[in-house]
């Protein structure tokens, strides 16, 4: 069994600690509300939460799945790179990852600001409006974004700011809601983009490794398994179809993850490794 490294094991420590603390402490939303990395344009975002976010996990299965990985790829890593270096890529990627969820997000959402800039709402207004919450806990089991509720919420709000409520076509409703819905739809945890680009550095080291997921026991190379992995989060990142994770996976910070520890690895390839090449 391989021997777990130093920097990995105190990743692995933090990361339970805080899930532990999750589970402990304000009912299971006390920690979110602090650390999970909320969109920026939510009341719940705090800065710290770019950071936070990577040690923070959505249960049992995903903590578990998360600390495997790290100690399965980041042992091997870190004993080339050492301790320093190995988590300059592990904190990296994780910047990386939230870098690319949230350009990801606001790709959609500055469209639909564009879309309703007619309106002449005041930024203050539009703040109120798109941090409703207009989660339906009653219906199909509950946790749904309602439109009823939305609108039920809306008018009252323009009412009470002297704004015109005829200004609110179906698109320009559809807009907002949709804008709320991102809002609301896109808090982050885990450290799956640090550990991708940590996987990236792997498959850059052991290019001919073989590995292997667990539902299909198929030995395959990391050149052409690691990449595989990326594409198929890239896809589900633009299509919305899920392959091997839960649907509400933030499949580009993965992808973004991936990529930051890909482009450190190849410069320390091509400039300060030169002298001491890890292949």
């Amino acid at each position: 069994m391989m021997r777990i490294s130093e920097t990995v094991k105190h990743l692995i420590i933090i990361n339970v600690i805080m899930f532990i603390g999750t589970l402990m402490i304000g009912n299971g939303e006390l920690f979110y509300e602090w650390f999970a990395m909320y969109f920026p344009k939510n009341d719940a975002f705090k800065p710290w939460q770019i950071i936070t976010h990577m040690f923070m996990h959505g249960g049992v299965t995903h903590i578990l799945f998360n600390m495997f990985a790290l100690w399965m790829f980041g042992t091997p890593v870190e004993q080339v790179l050492g301790s320093k270096r190995f988590l300059f890529i592990y904190i990296s990627a994780g910047l990386g990852a939230v870098a690319m969820q949230l350009g990801y997000y606001y790709f959609d959402y500055y469209p639909l600001i564009n879309n309703i800039s007619d309106l002449g709402f005041s930024s203050d207004v539009v703040k109120q409006i798109v941090n409703f919450d207009i989660v339906d806990y009653n219906i199909n089991g509950g946790g749904f974004f309602s439109k009823e509720i939305f609108q039920e919420k809306l008018f009252p709000l323009l009412a009470s700011n002297n704004l015109d409520t005829s200004l609110i076509n179906q698109n320009s409703f559809n807009n907002l809601y949709e804008m709320n819905v991102i809002v609301n739809n896109s808090a982050m945890v885990g450290a799956s983009g640090c550990i991708m680009g940590v996987m990236a550095a792997f498959g850059m080291m052991n290019p001919n490794a073989e590995l292997m997921m667990i539902f299909l026991p198929i030995p395959i190379k990391a050149k052409y398994f690691i990449p595989g992995i990326i594409i198929l989060d890239l896809v589900s990142g633009l299509t919305g179809q899920s392959f091997f994770s839960p649907s509400n996976t933030a499949y580009m910070a993965h992808v973004g993850g991936a990529l930051t520890g890909f482009l450190i690895m190849w410069y320390w390839k091509k400039t300060q490794f030169n002298r001491n090449r890890w292949y």
